[in-house]
């Protein structure tokens, strides 16, 4: 992750080439290093090539549309994504905060506020990507969480595949044991909005978490519903040195 904002790398994925070729000579004079994709398929093959900070992504697109290469790149490349769409529906927005979207602009849009927008979303995700010491993992209850390599363990040291999304999630929690976290938080912590917040993306983050980590997701034990608060870690968290290899 580029610590200097003024010289992230962007990639900027919209089949719109009236839009797309000059927003992206707008965000070059702002000193982003920008490179182009007119469809996620040629986005896919640049990310081959190079992993950038951050992706401003279209949503409706021929093909592959937004949301597929946005869940791509969340669990796949734990990359920021900025969608620019043209959708006014909220049911377009709440999906894409939903699957790890950190931020969207409606089109049309001011390129000034999207360049705040971008570099709060680096500044924050530079902070999350912020390193832990090297031989520490955080224990609570009957699991295992290395930070450094992103593995959630099971009591019996069998892994449980998370994503990204849930491990910033899970981390948010590990860091404030026993702390109620109010949904507003929890995004800002996650995803980074600022504004106008969808609380159903913070849920349903929050169910697909439990369903891998309680015994009875439906009577979670583990984090906890605080009624008009938000949710709790109800477990004691330890950080312990990592094993060796």
């Amino acid at each position: 992750m580029t610590t200097d904002t003024a010289t992230a790398r962007l990639l900027l994925v919209d089949d719109e080439a009236a839009l797309r070729e000059p927003l992206a000579e707008y965000l070059s004079r702002q000193g982003f290093a920008v490179r182009q994709a007119q469809s996620a398929a040629e986005a896919r093959n640049l990310l081959r090539d190079e992993k950038p900070d951050l992706v401003l992504l279209d949503i409706m697109m021929p093909g592959e549309d937004g949301l597929s290469l946005c869940r791509h790149l969340v669990e796949a490349q734990d990359v920021p994504v900025i969608f620019l769409t043209a959708r006014g529906e909220a049911t377009d927005r709440i999906v894409g905060l939903e699957i790890g979207a950190d931020d969207y602009v409606v089109k049309p849009f001011e390129p000034r506020e999207l360049v705040a927008r971008i570099r709060s979303v680096l500044r924050r995700a530079a902070r999350i990507a912020a390193p832990v010491p090297e031989n520490e993992i955080f224990a609570f209850e009957t699991w295992q969480l290395d930070p450094l390599k992103r593995r959630l363990t099971d009591a019996e040291g069998a892994s449980v595949a998370i994503s990204s999304v849930e491990f910033r999630l899970l981390m948010a929690f590990l860091e404030h044991p026993r702390q109620v976290l109010n949904r507003d938080r929890l995004l800002d912590m996650v995803q980074g909005r600022e504004a106008h917040l969808f609380d159903r993306a913070v849920d349903n983050q929050v169910s697909r978490l439990r369903r891998k980590i309680e015994v009875d997701s439906r009577n979670p034990q583990l984090i906890q519903t605080v009624w008009g608060g938000g949710y709790m870690l109800a477990a004691d968290v330890r950080r312990m040195p990592a094993p060796a290899e």
